[in-house]
C-alpha cells in the first residue's frame, strides 16, 4: 500500500489509537463526558478513513487523481475541526466549530461518492 491509500490508512490507524487512548482515559477517570468525541474519532477517523484507504488501494486509477488528494485533505480537515468542536460543545463552549465541521465532513463524503461514481468502470473491471 502506498500513496493516497497509505495516507488514508495510516491516518485511520492513528485516529483509532487516539480514540482508544481517550476511552482508556475516560474509563480510568470515571468521566465519560467525551464519549461523543471518542465515537466520532472511531467512526469518522477509523472506519471512514480506513475504508477510503482500502477503496483507493483497490482502485488505483481513482487514487492517482488530484481529486483523491483533495478528498484526503477535506476529510482530514473536517475531522480535525470536528474533534475539538464536539469537545467544545460538550463543555459548554460555542457549537459553531462542531456544526461547521459537519459540513466539511459531509463535503468529504460527497467527494468520495463522486469519486466512486466516476471510477465505476474501473470497479466493475475488478469483479
Amino acid at each position: 500500500m502506498h500513496g493516497i491509500a497509505f495516507r488514508f490508512f495510516i491516518s485511520a490507524a492513528l485516529y483509532v489509537l487516539i480514540g482508544m487512548a481517550l476511552r482508556i482515559y475516560m474509563a480510568a477517570s470515571g468521566d465519560h463526558a467525551m464519549t461523543p468525541v471518542h465515537a466520532h474519532l472511531n467512526l469518522v477517523g477509523w472506519a471512514s478513513m480506513g475504508l477510503f484507504g482500502l477503496y483507493y488501494h483497490n482502485v488505483p486509477g481513482a487514487a492517482q487523481t488530484r481529486l483523491a488528494n483533495f478528498h484526503f485533505w477535506v476529510s482530514s480537515i473536517g475531522l480535525w475541526m470536528m474533534v475539538p468542536g464536539i469537545a467544545l460543545a460538550i463543555t459548554g463552549g460555542p457549537e459553531g466549530l462542531a456544526a461547521g465541521s459537519s459540513f466539511v465532513v459531509i463535503a468529504g463524503m460527497l467527494l468520495f461518492v463522486f469519486i466512486v461514481w466516476r471510477s465505476r468502470g474501473a470497479v466493475s473491471e475488478l469483479a
